[in-house]
Formats: C-alpha cells, sequence, structure tokens
C-alpha cells in the first residue's frame, strides 16, 4: 500500500501518523539485530519504515534485501531510499524492478551525497542528475504504481547554506521552487531534512502551502542520543541549534544517560509544539537506536506498551500482493518466517475462508528454513546442548520452555512462551513428563474480548473464540494410547503422522478445521487459522527436520546426545489434537492415565 493513502486514511480518522527510519548496519551480526529491534519496534505499529540507501550507493545490494525483508517478514510498510549516485539509470531500474516484485510500493527520491572522494555531487554517465529528473524517471516509466517521496529542507538544502549557517531569502526561494517541482513531477509526500528549531518547521510549511504544495509534509524528528554525535550529524547537514539547546547540553556532554534524556525530553516538546499546529504524522530517525524515538512516542501519548494491538493472530507481510491474505495453517504459528519464504511464490493468498483461493503447492524446504541469527544460534547452544542420556533428558528440555525457563526453541522463531501458552503452561509441563514432547498449542477461548492483552485480536469491539490445540511428537505406543482414550471424546480431532509417512487421523484428509475465528462490528467473521491436513503432511516434512538441523546438529557428529535425537526423530510420530467443544474444553483429559 501506498504511504501516502496510510497517512491520508489515519488523518481523515483523527489519527496521527508516526514512521521509522534505519540504515543498513555494516557487519552481518549488526544485520541481525537491527532485524531484532525492528521486530519489537512495528509491535507497535508504525506506518511506515524507510531503510537508507547508503553513501554512493555503497549499500545498494544489502538496502534491497532489508527492504524485502522489511516488507515481508517483519511485515510492515516499508519505504526504500534511491539515490542518484553512482547510479547509472539501468541501476537505478533493476533497483525499482527489485522492489517492486517483492511488493513494495513506496520510494524516497534522492539526489544523493557526493560520491566517494568528491565535495560536490557528480552525475555518472548514463545517470540521472538529481531528484527531480529521478521523479520524473519513475513515474514516466513506472506509472502510478510507486507512491514517491522526496526531501524537504525547512533550511533549504545544505549545499545553498554559507558559512554563516544560513541560506540567502533568495536560495530558500529557489528551494521552495525546486521542491514544488518535485511535487507536480508526481511526488505525493515530503518528509524533512533533521531541524531543531519548530519554528523554522512552521515556517517551512507555511511557505510550502503559499507557493501552492498541497501533498503532506512530515517532520523528520532526530532524538538525540549522545553529544558528539549530534555536533557531528548538525555539522554534517548545516542544522541550525537554537542557543537553549547547546546550554542544556554543554553542561551534561560527557554525561551519555543525561544527554539521552535530555534528547527525549526536547524530542517531546518538539513533537507536541508541531503537532498543535496541526501537522499529522511524525518521522523518527532512529540511528538504528530504539528506546529513545519509543520513548518520546509514548510521552506523546501515541503509543503505550501495555496495549500493544494485533490485527490479526499473525502478523501480515505489507506486501502488496498479500495484503488480503487471513488466514494460514496453526502449523506454523510459531514459525511465520519460515511460512512466508514457503508461500512467496504463490499467486494467490487465502481470503475469508481457506479453500478459495489456496496456491496448490509449498516452496521446498531448504537452508532458508533453517538459518538462524547468531544470537539465535547461541542461545540454542547455550539452552539446548547438554548431555542426553535417556528420552527422559528431552522431555526435561521440553518441560524447561514450558515452565518459561528457556527462551529459545528449535522449533520457534519468537523469544520464549507467547502469553496464551502462560495461561495452559502448568497443564503443558505435565503432558511433556508423559513424553508428549509439544512443539505448538493454543488455549480454548469463549468470547473474550479482542482487545484481551493475552489472546486478542483485531482490534476493539470484538469478541475472539479458539478451539484448545495440542501439537506434539510422541512414541507409537503413546500414540496408540492417545487414539483409544479419543475414542470415548467424540469432540477430539487428531491428525498423526511420522518421518516414513505413516498417517493416523479421525478426519477425511480434505477436511479443514477453524481453530481461531472472531467477531467484529459491520464485518464478516474473520476466521485466522486452520488445520488443514494437507498442509499438515507439508509441515512435518520441516517440523522433523528441526530435530537434526536445529538441535541434533549442534552436537559433534558421534556425540551420543545427537544421536538420541536422530532417533527420536526416526520413530516418533508428530500429532496435531484439536479440541471442538470449545466451551467445555477436555483437551487435557486425553493424557489423563496415560
Amino acid at each position: 500500500m501506498k504511504v501516502i493513502d496510510k497517512i491520508q486514511s489515519l488523518a481523515d480518522e483523527g489519527k496521527t501518523a508516526f514512521s521509522f527510519e534505519f540504515f543498513p548496519p555494516k557487519t552481518e551480526d549488526g544485520v541481525d539485530n537491527l532485524f531484532e529491534r525492528m521486530d519489537r519496534m512495528v509491535a507497535y505499529g508504525p506506518t511506515f519504515c524507510d531503510i537508507t540507501w547508503g553513501a554512493g550507493g555503497s549499500t545498494a545490494d544489502l538496502t534491497l534485501d532489508i527492504a524485502s525483508r522489511m516488507q515481508n517478514v517483519v511485515c510492515v510498510e516499508s519505504m526504500m531510499h534511491l539515490t542518484c549516485t553512482n547510479m547509472p539509470v539501468e541501476k537505478i531500474d533493476h533497483a525499482l524492478e527489485t522492489i517492486r516484485s517483492n511488493g513494495i510500493q513506496n520510494v524516497l527520491a534522492l539526489r544523493g551525497d557526493p560520491p566517494h572522494g568528491h565535495d560536490k555531487f557528480v552525475q555518472v554517465e548514463g545517470g540521472i542528475g538529481c531528484a527531480l529528473d529521478l521523479v520524473n524517471h519513475i513515474r514516466s516509466k513506472y506509472g502510478d504504481y510507486f507512491g514517491i517521496t522526496v526531501a524537504g529542507y525547512p533550511e533549504a538544502h545544505p549545499d545553498v547554506i554559507g558559512e554563516n549557517g544560513l541560506a540567502s531569502n533568495e536560495a530558500y526561494q529557489s528551494d521552495l521552487e525546486y521542491l514544488k517541482r518535485k511535487v507536480d513531477a508526481g511526488a505525493d509526500l515530503i518528509v524533512t531534512q533533521l531541524f531543531y528549531d519548530t519554528d523554522v518547521f512552521l515556517k517551512f510549511v507555511n511557505d510550502c502551502r503559499q507557493i501552492g504544495i498541497k501533498c503532506p509534509i512530515v517532520p523528520g524528528i532526530m532524538p538525540i542520543n549522545n553529544y558528539k554525535g549530534f555536533l557531528r550529524m548538525t555539522g554534517f547537514c548545516k542544522t541550525k541549534i537554537p542557543a537553549e539547546v547547546m546550554a542544556a547540553l554543554e553542561p551534561i556532554q560527557d554525561n551519555e544517560e543525561a544527554v539521552k534524556a535530555y534528547g527525549i525530553h526536547l524530542g517531546t516538546e518538539m513533537c507536541r509544539k508541531i503537532l498543535a499546529h496541526g501537522t499529522k504524522s511524525l518521522h523518527l530517525y532512529t540511528l538504528n537506536m530504539e528506546k529513545s524515538a519509543l520513548a518520546i512516542l509514548m510521552n506523546l501519548g501515541m503509543i503505550d506498551e501495555s496495549k500493544i494491538s494485533r490485527s490479526l493472530p499473525w502478523r501480515r507481510p505489507a506486501n502488496v500482493f498479500r495484503t488480503k491474505e487471513d488466514v494460514r495453517p496453526i502449523f506454523w504459528a510459531n514459525r511465520p518466517k519460515s511460512y512466508i519464504s514457503r508461500t512467496k511464490g504463490w499467486e494467490d493468498f487465502p481470503q475469508g475462508r481457506w479453500g478459495d483461493s489456496r496456491s496448490a503447492s509449498y516452496g521446498a524446504l531448504s537452508d532458508h528454513q533453517f538459518t538462524r541469527p547468531r544470537a539465535r544460534d547461541k542461545k540454542l547452544q547455550q539452552e539446548w546442548v547438554v548431555p542426553l542420556k535417556s528420552v527422559e533428558d528431552i522431555q526435561e528440555k521440553f518441560k524447561e520452555l514450558c515452565l518459561g525457563n528457556l527462551k529459545s526453541s528449535p522449533w520457534s522463531e519468537l523469544d520464549g512462551l507467547q502469553p496464551e501458552t502462560k495461561i495452559i503452561n502448568e497443564q503443558l509441563v505435565k503432558i511433556n513428563s508423559k513424553g508428549f514432547l509439544t512443539i505448538n498449542s493454543q488455549p480454548s477461548v469463549n468470547a473474550e474480548r479482542s482487545d484481551s492483552s493475552t489472546v486478542g485480536w483485531g482490534g476493539p469491539g470484538g469478541y475472539v473464540y479458539q478451539k484448545a490445540y495440542l501439537e506434539f511428537f510422541c512414541s507409537k505406543e503413546k500414540l496408540d494410547a492417545v487414539v483409544e482414550k479419543c475414542k470415548a471424546l467424540p469432540s477430539i480431532t487428531y491428525i498423526a503422522v511420522n518421518k516414513g509417512d505413516n498417517w493416523v487421523s479421525n478426519t477425511a484428509q480434505s477436511d479443514v478445521n477453524a481453530v481461531t475465528w472472531g467477531v467484529f462490528p459491520a464485518k464478516e467473521i474473520i476466521q485466522p487459522t486452520i488445520v488443514d491436513p494437507a498442509s499438515f503432511k507439508v509441515w512435518k516434512d520441516e517440523a522433523f527436520e528441526t530435530w537434526s538441523r536445529s538441535w541434533a546438529n549442534l552436537y559433534p557428529e558421534a556425540d551420543p546426545s545427537r544421536n538420541l535425537l536422530e532417533e527420536v526423530k526416526n520413530s516418533y510420530y508428530l500429532v496435531s489434537l484439536v479440541e471442538n467443544d470449545y466451551i467445555n474444553d477436555n483437551i487435557f483429559t486425553v493424557f489423563a492415565d496415560i
């Protein structure tokens, strides 16, 4: 979706948009850390996030990769910076085609900084020389597909700011007229350069309106995180620093915590003044840090840590091709990134009902599904690599996970127990003690308010429902005992399969079972998670392979613990169990006396 449409929609509802900017880190660990930080920040519901291009196009490939992952894995509306520096038209079109194929619709069109070793911008041969020409190129070749944002400079472009720190009135007016030409050429949004004098920004907005610029103008707010970095950035951008800001910072310049606290205070007060004058959006330059940006938004009452809402039980990609997707199999609940990667080739995504538009096949299982950030790999090593002498030792690890003593799981991309799991964690500990090794679960829910902090989704005013669900590995002997118990419990359905595809079930392989649904004002019933036997057959390969790829392989090759895990993988069944009576839930009765 275009950012301009989201901002205007929020404004029509009387709401203020906010967004975050990030830049490509220099190391693999830095990239992993950035995505963890993005995951946390995106939970607060920014209107969009953008990623910079890098000086001289130096991070072009990484920026393209990060933008795609933001849109499709982090699941936030993403905007990619695109500059003209060192970029022939062929490279510009390659970048635009790449993000278009990944469902991204938003570009921030910039001229860019001078190439490395140059004081002034140099147009590369066969390239584009300015942001205006870049906007014209995008519109002429790609029509209305992209939402185009351009930069605005409240103090004028740094190139025309003199040694006295000011632009002449003539230079300032010329810069405004150039901005209007960019908007007239097809830009539909302006995001400003950082500033610390709010009066300068307010004057800039008024001046823009006076010459006929009508599109939204989003103020770029950069929280002050440390004194030297602040001086370096304002010096590079030739940004005016009000005397009162320097007076407040100089006495505390060596106290980093005090500088951050002042930065949060200043950012909050700047935003309050700007919003009071009618601006309906804020763009925060995070410098890849989260605390100051989030603190400012909390101070403004725009976000609340205790009220993080979910539109669905799972986070939907912002990819334009998946915007209406609202149904998924429950099996990948703890591995959403894997699900997205295995379904990215689909031409249609389920909407309303699973069977309406489901693509016929999932992508093949590959190394991608088992690639982990280094920090998560280290956590698995710390928590799961212990001597395993018996199946009971394996059960102990699953019990620890259910007790909340472990923050990682080989079968999960998420951190620790999810809030709803804690509702049933004591029962989970008991059945894991009996050899039923759980990897996925949800409690029954009967008309819980949709803004519940544990099981709520879909926004306020609705009610949500869930059938109790358990997914676990167990031996053939224990599976036989479960099957026998289920004969006396007609409301329970099960599917079980082993690595060799031996199938045991009391439902037809075509039966699709909705296990989560919600009822909301003026909407049809939404059923976002289902149990689908056909998908379970696909999921089981990934679930069994996880024994090896995410746990056993952490041990040396000849290690007895590794051999034991492989034995379990090759002999156990994977079982999906649903209690269809969500009012009188008896799912844990199945395991009594086993």
